[in-house]
């Protein structure tokens, strides 16, 4: 998972629109989304969602590029266009002390929250418009015909931002995981 929006710091200055851009470019195409979308393809495959791929290597290549693009086009809508537009910070702050409870609930909250460029709170509308954007644009251009459905681009939506939602909660405890895998060297 590509961690190039996270830091373990508060006081730092705001992202020029260029470097939104091109930090969400290099976080797209990281290698390691490579297996990452292998693997959404391959549990998309057995459980034949959105049939209309097909099966067989070609359902699966279908899958694999779906999965590709709905990442690719949901992580520019939500961490460079509206950003840049709303004048967001994409970031994601790690709150880095406290009990479980309590940094999961922070992690999960920065769905829901997130800093201006300016460094105040405001709602996360980057995340919550970008991500139902993303999922009616991939949903309407490019998924099986029969898979062009208001309730199946809520499926999208919702799954995109689950998917955020751990990958927040992952990036809050990373550096206390590395940190840990770093001693046992």
């Amino acid at each position: 998972m590509p961690n190039f929006l996270t830091l373990e710091t508060k006081n730092v200055p705001p992202l020029t629109p260029g470097q939104k851009l091109k930090v969400v470019t290099r976080g797209c195409f990281d290698f390691i989304q490579i297996p990452w979308y292998g693997l959404l393809a391959g549990i998309s495959q057995a459980e034949n969602s959105e049939a209309g791929y097909g099966q067989g290597a070609a359902g699966y290549g279908k899958r694999y590029a779906a999965s590709f693009a709905d990442g690719t086009i949901e992580n520019y809508f939500t961490q460079a266009f509206l950003p840049i537009l709303l004048h967001q910070d994409p970031r994601y702050y790690t709150m880095g002390h406290g009990g479980f409870t309590r940094r999961t609930s922070y992690a999960v909250s920065r769905i829901f929250v997130t800093r201006s460029d300016s460094g105040h709170r405001q709602v996360n509308y980057s995340e919550i418009f970008g991500s139902g954007i993303a999922s009616a644009i991939s949903t309407y251009s490019y998924h099986p015909r029969e898979d062009r459905t208001v309730s199946n681009t809520a499926k999208v939506w919702g799954t995109q931002v689950g998917y955020d939602t751990l990958t927040n909660v992952i990036k809050e405890y990373w550096p206390d995981i590395r940190r840990k895998l770093g001693k046992k060297k």
